[in-house]
């Protein structure tokens, strides 16, 4: 089983907080039951976290075994392209505005959607409603 991690996870493993323990062991079961992945937004996004440098970044991935999918191919652009206009669409229906959300977040999900298993994350609810296909691991929710 692969397991495409969101960038909000790393965050909070790099974080001095309460999650750490737990987004840790939900790597290490991730890990122990099938590969870890992360597209390559979140390898970006991750760039921007305070003191992060490619150097670091590489080093924690490849420390991790977590592989950095680089070359996406179509059916993942195309995929993200659809749920995000779904989702952009139900926004002005709804007359709440412009879409708030990042276009990153579908990439993120396509991703883990097509190229893996499921996805870790903990932001349940960002996913749930345009991804209801994929399956979402929390670092407090269900196990792996």
């Amino acid at each position: 089983m692969r397991t495409a991690i969101d960038t909000n996870a790393i965050s909070a493993l790099w974080s001095v907080g309460p999650l750490v323990a737990k987004i840790s062991a939900r790597l290490a079961a991730a890990h122990r039951v099938g590969g870890l992945t992360i597209a390559a937004p979140v390898y970006s996004e991750l760039l921007a976290y305070p003191g992060a440098t490619a150097e670091r970044l590489d080093e924690f991935l490849a420390s991790t075994g977590i592989l950095a999918d680089f070359p996406m191919n179509e059916a993942v652009w195309r995929e993200a392209g659809h749920r995000f206009a779904r989702y952009a669409a139900r926004r002005r229906a709804s007359r709440a505005g412009t879409p708030k959300r990042l276009l990153a977040d579908f990439i993120i999900g396509a991703h883990a959607l097509l190229r893996a298993d499921c996805l870790l994350t903990l932001d349940t609810g960002r996913f749930a409603r345009d991804f209801p296909d994929l399956k979402i691991i929390t670092a407090i929710g269900e196990s792996l």
